[in-house]
């Protein structure tokens, strides 16, 4: 029988070259993306596109050799600089829009969330990648492409305009819809769809098009039309350094970061894992985040911007053939050349064309198919239209930090909530299950099975036994002298839960039952041992069918501990 075909190889270069072939055909690829990209971030953010062309230098060859994913790229994106744009814009300036002071804030802030990578990495915090739930990222997603096009709007209409929000910015360029430039609008309507097409026939697109822009510029003389050129670029690295900000700035401006980091850590991640083939090695989650602290603290130190894995970079690096992370290495070698020979050709590149790359690369994310899975499993819909409006409505930072709080909320919800289920032995076999879901299950002679739906912890563990206990005194007809409470799903007791559960225990003796624990993993019974509950120690079992068998052979002889008054 043949080999199943790999989805991924008619993307690949010929077979015939060589893996470091292919990983330097990618580069130049991914150089020809990161480019534009580049440009288009850095204005986004409103700096010097120096400062995103070495982000990205730095960037990839920092994870070059710190990281492990083939697919990805560390280069500035369109997430992160519409967020630190956002954060600039709310940091005080002693002088007004001073280039300088903003610079050294972002220089500032990028340092800052390298070290929070590092720092994440070094703590092994590797699960705060699945801190935000993927339906709130769609949405943030959504709302931050709908953000971003609309900011480039006014640059295709050749004009100068700001708003706090997408829907008073498309109003104020509309009001000013007499001052378009009717050559920057042509250009930029025709780059679009020429970039829309070129994707639709599976060509580079990206590149062609700022090819054709260049060209067209030249032979058109584009910049006497009034049509907005990228002009000259400037490009001298200098030696690492720190800069210099005031204690009560540098607070204000840690206080922005997080979120910051946290899109950076969303995004970065989700790109590793999703661009992953069934052969690629399992990313490591911890080994990734000190990947991602050390490229930003590269891009920190040369002045950069924030860096992070982008999807549109990860998908170039993957159909391009990449079949290492030295792609991204050829990718900033080639970056480094283009700016030190190139640099004339490119100042040629006129803005609106490089707003049809930026919306052109962004209408995927718009795809509604997400939304609609969402609506068909009839789970999460709300959450991540709120995280999407929430962008719209509230800007990019403060959508961000309400985004993360629906997700935390949503955490604390569904623990603080658990369902409990009473279980009933399926048949003549050793499982347990929810006798609400199957009616044949039947439950032990006077014993009461229950099982939480989620781990007990300080904020769940009281109104859970106390619904356990309310249940099993007020069932109509229950005789149950025993109670077994499944912790299947609770692999450690906090010092609240521990108290509850001894309080919970004296609580059932006081109404003449016995308490058994099942499925007890190893960390809970550590802390019975340490707080001295031998009793409820020796009535522990690995399995549901354990603590029944014990209950049947009559074993709940152990002497009964005195009540106390712990809470």
């Amino acid at each position: 029988m043949s080999a199943p075909a790999d989805p991924h190889a008619h993307h690949a270069p010929p077979s015939r070259l060589p893996p470091a072939g292919r990983d330097l055909l990618s580069g130049v690829t991914l150089a020809a993306l990161l480019l534009p990209e580049a440009v288009a971030y850095s204005a986004m953010a409103g700096l010097t596109a120096d400062r995103a062309i070495l982000a990205a230098i730095g960037g990839c060859l920092a994870y070059g050799l710190v990281g492990r994913s083939r697919v990805a790229i560390l280069a500035p994106t369109s997430s992160s600089a519409a967020i630190l744009a956002a954060m600039l814009a709310a940091m005080p300036t002693t002088i007004s829009g001073d280039p300088a002071e903003r610079g050294a804030f972002a220089t500032m802030a990028v340092l800052m969330v390298g070290g929070l990578f590092l720092a994440a990495g070094l703590l092994r915090l590797g699960g705060l990648t699945n801190l935000v739930p993927r339906p709130v990222l769609k949405g943030f997603a959504v709302g931050i492409a709908l953000t971003i096009i609309a900011r480039q709007l006014p640059v295709i209409a050749g004009l100068r305009l700001s708003a706090p929000d997408p829907a008073r910015l498309l109003d104020a360029l509309w009001l000013a819809r007499r001052d378009w430039n009717g050559w920057s609008v042509a250009v930029g309507l025709g780059a679009l769809a020429l970039f829309v097409t070129l994707r639709c026939l599976r060509m580079p697109a990206a590149l062609t098009v700022l090819l054709a822009g260049i060209v067209l510029s030249a032979l058109m003389g584009l910049g006497g039309m009034g049509v907005g050129l990228v002009g000259a670029i400037g490009f001298a690295p200098g030696w690492p350094s720190l800069p210099q900000i005031a204690s009560g700035q540098l607070a204000l401006l840690a206080s922005y970061v997080v979120p910051l980091f946290l899109i950076l850590l969303a995004e970065s991640w989700g790109t590793v894992t999703s661009l992953a083939r069934p052969a690629d090695p399992t990313p490591s989650s911890n080994r990734e985040l000190l990947a991602f602290g050390a490229a930003n603290l590269t891009s920190g130190l040369l002045r950069g911007l924030p860096v992070g894995a982008g999807f549109s970079a990860g998908a170039a690096a993957d159909a391009s053939g990449a079949r290492s992370r030295l792609a991204g290495v050829f990718a900033a070698l080639l970056l480094v050349g283009l700016m030190l020979f190139a640099r004339g050709t490119i100042a040629m590149l006129p803005l609106p064309v490089l707003a049809a790359v930026v919306i052109g690369t962004l209408l995927p994310a718009l795809n509604p198919a997400p939304f609609v899975r969402l609506w068909r499993l009839g789970r999460d819909l709300p959450i991540a239209l709120i995280a999407a409006l929430s962008v719209l409505g509230f800007g990019v930072l403060n959508g961000m930090l309400i985004a993360i709080t629906l997700s935390l909320g949503l955490l604390f919800r569904r623990l603080s909530e658990a369902r409990v289920a009473r279980l009933g032995r399926l048949g003549d076999t050793h499982n347990y299950v929810d006798m609400a879901r199957h009616p044949d299950a039947v439950a032990p002679p006077a014993t009461g099975i229950w099982r939480p739906s989620e781990p007990l912890f300080y904020g769940n563990a009281a109104s859970v036994l106390s619904a356990i206990r309310s249940a099993v005194r007020h069932s109509p007809g229950d005789t149950a002298r025993h109670v077994v409470l499944s912790l299947e799903e609770t692999f450690d007791l906090d010092s609240t839960t521990f108290d509850a559960l001894v309080a919970f225990e004296h609580a059932l003796q006081g109404d003449g039952r016995s308490l058994w624990l099942a499925r007890v993993h190893d960390h809970v019974r550590d802390v019975l041992a340490a707080g001295g509950e031998a009793g409820l120690l020796a009535r522990s079992s690995y399995s549901v069918a354990d603590a029944v068998a014990a209950i049947a052979r009559g074993q709940d002889d152990t002497p009964k501990d005195p009540p106390d008054d712990r809470p």
